[in-house]
């Protein structure tokens, strides 16, 4: 089953559960993450496909950030082994991690306004959502607690990245992180993901899931060691090779630009972006 985030006239957000043709029906939750949080999210879900019929119908979807209210997201760095090539390191023998926050995300068409950086790269990743909470899990439970798949763009300002060796400055900008448009349960999911970005219609990024250093399950076991994961939480498991960073001169995106991720069997995010890099702070 695929469930989306959703913005209804009134600007409120609402859980909604897709039912095929762009129609979606409204499940009991303010959010996604806040549905997952209910013990029986599946059952409800199910019923609520059931009676599809009786329930409120949604077309013309305004997606909101999958997760708004996300306790936890947390992203991995140079996890593809084409990426790590490209930024000239070796393959890592831990996850190389840093934090977001909430206020990052936005949804799957929202425009992107960043405000004091020049140098925008894009990241085009999968993401799991956790569905039940873990902790010091081992690999197999951690791929139990997987809720789902969905889409994601870890959108960087490399020049505040690399203002220092701690990453986080570059990486948790507000609402510039576009995430969604659904989640695709993990039992309706594949095993692998093909992973594409393009800047203005070219194809920059295109690699799959199975060159992973680390894996979903992988990931959420680790991180579960240190820090309990619990349902709505977002995890970004990295980008494949093709970053602006990487090219040869670096290329960034443009005020106008639009850049587009999409993940095959999961969905596409479209976003334009809005860059004043004429705006500087001192530091």
């Amino acid at each position: 089953m695929k469930l989306a985030t959703l913005r209804t006239a009134g600007g409120r957000t609402t859980a909604a559960l897709a039912t095929g043709d762009g129609a979606y029906l409204a499940l009991p939750a303010s959010d996604v993450g806040a549905f997952l949080g209910q013990d029986n999210w599946r059952d409800v879900a199910e019923k609520t496909a059931a009676q599809a019929a009786g329930g409120e119908v949604m077309t013309n979807p305004d997606f909101a950030p999958l997760l708004p209210s996300a306790g936890k997201v947390i992203c991995c760095g140079l996890n593809y082994g084409d990426h790590i090539q490209e930024m000239g390191r070796d393959l890592p023998e831990y996850p190389t991690l840093f934090a977001k926050y909430a206020d990052t995300l936005l949804g799957a068409n929202d425009a992107v306004d960043v405000r004091g950086s020049g140098r925008v790269d894009w990241e085009a990743e999968l993401a799991v959502v956790v569905g039940s909470e873990l902790y010091q899990a081992d690999e197999d439970q951690a791929r139990a607690a997987i809720a789902g798949y969905t889409v994601a763009n870890d959108v960087s300002m490399r020049d505040w990245q690399n203002r220092t060796l701690q990453w986080f400055q570059g990486k948790a900008w507000d609402r510039t992180t576009p995430v969604g448009p659904v989640m695709v349960t993990a039992d309706e999911a594949g095993e692998h993901f093909q992973v594409r970005g393009y800047v203005n219609g070219e194809l920059v990024q295109d690699g799959n899931t199975k060159t992973l250093v680390f894996g979903p399950a992988q990931l959420l076991s680790y991180i579960s060691q240190f820090t309990t994961l619990r349902p709505g939480d977002l995890v970004l498991t990295g980008t494949p090779g093709g970053v602006g960073m990487g090219m040869t001169p670096p290329r960034f995106l443009q005020d106008g630009d639009t850049l587009v991720t999409e993940i095959d069997g999961i969905g596409r995010l479209e976003n334009q972006f809005r860059i004043h890099s004429n705006i500087t702070v001192n530091g």
